[in-house]
């Protein structure tokens, strides 16, 4: 017998290995192979488009809307779209356990966590590339109707880059929040009834209390964040541009933790 006979066959890396790279492109896959995904990004992007050209097309200089800033004036579709972005996070997670298809998911990495992390980090791209570049065709679209009247400016004015910017990153990190949720929860329906209650609604009673604690909180909700980020000028009332930033990073981050947590310990 000789020594090459003795050696065992030295191993070679399965082709099939589960790596960070190709969990990614397992989610991103999923993420536009869908019609769902499609149709309520659109929605979101012609909303957006849709309110612009309707603000700029009906605003009138002596209409007393001068004080407000032209890029929330222009960027009003955002409310909406925000809604349908948060929907799409939703079904990112929780229209996977709705389908059943989530055992497959994490039968095949059955570390479980790296699929929360592709799923988010796949999401949050899509879903900043989609706001941003909206809100960049939307600006310069709404302004060619406002050419005459005071709201008349340009992509280069002063803090409108850096609130087209901040209005896109704003919604994403909503969206991520719902995305979380729908990983909490489990429910398409369950999370989207937290989100529309807990995000939405509640930070409105919460503004008709006549507390100052309150008002002071409130500054700090998501959407009460959002509208900081997405203003060329400081907003009076309105927390600064860093800690609204500061403020949605902590929510998303604390609802994904969350999910994180009970997604080690849960069964599928």
């Amino acid at each position: 017998m000789t020594t090459a006979e003795t050696l065992p066959a030295p191993e070679t890396a399965s082709p099939y290995g589960v790596t960070p790279s190709r969990i990614l492109r397992s989610e991103w896959f999923k993420l536009r192979s869908l019609r769902s995904t499609r149709v309520t990004a659109a929605t979101a992007v012609l909303l957006v488009l849709a309110v612009a050209l309707l603000m700029g097309g009906t605003y009138e200089s002596v209409g007393g809307d001068s004080d407000i800033d032209p890029v929330v004036l222009v960027l009003q579709g955002t409310l909406l779209s925000q809604i349908c972005l948060a929907v799409l996070g939703i079904l990112v997670t929780a229209g996977e356990y709705a389908t059943g298809s989530i055992r497959a998911t994490l039968t095949a990495v059955p570390a479980r966590l790296p699929v929360l992390w592709a799923k988010a980090a796949v999401f949050t791209a899509t879903a900043f590339t989609l706001s941003l570049v909206t809100a960049l065709v939307a600006y310069p679209a709404a302004q060619a109707l406002l050419a005459d009247t005071d709201k008349a400016g340009s992509l280069w004015d002063d803090g409108v880059l850096a609130a087209l910017a901040g209005n896109s990153a704003g919604v994403t990190l909503i969206a991520l929040i719902a995305l979380g949720l729908g990983a909490l929860l489990r429910s398409v329906p369950g999370a989207l009834g937290v989100f529309i209650g807990g995000v939405v609604i509640v930070p409105e009673i919460l503004g008709a209390l006549p507390y100052e604690v309150t008002e002071q909180a409130l500054r700090y909700f998501p959407t009460q964040a959002v509208h900081a980020l997405g203003s060329s000028t400081p907003l009076p009332g309105a927390a600064s541009p860093g800690a609204a930033l500061l403020a949605l990073l902590l929510w998303a981050g604390g609802t994904l933790a969350l999910a994180a947590a009970l997604l080690k310990r849960r069964d599928v």
